[in-house]
């Protein structure tokens, strides 16, 4: 037995903004700022290789805290390249 569904009408996608959800918008941006995503995934790199500076003793808090800013750090290298590259 098979059923068939109603075809979905709607009067079209509507693309304009609401200002009131979005304030930005009524000056003609709405997005995010990619250099400051990046500029802030910096500051945490910066901030998780000065954690290894410390008073503990022993060293696999630093393999975490190395491995997570390196990964963070490849990641950022890896999207300023790929922005680069025209699509």
């Amino acid at each position: 037995m098979a059923t068939e569904l109603d075809q979905a009408h709607s009067a079209g996608i509507v693309t304009k903004v609401d200002t009131a959800e979005v304030p930005s918008a009524a000056w003609g941006w709405s997005g995010e700022s990619r250099r400051t995503f990046r500029a802030a995934g910096w500051v945490v790199v910066v901030i998780l290789l000065a954690m290894t500076i410390g008073n503990h003793k022993g060293k696999v808090e630093d393999i975490y805290l190395v491995g997570f800013a390196a990964l963070l750090a490849f990641t950022l290298v890896r999207d300023s390249f790929l922005q680069r590259k025209p699509r």
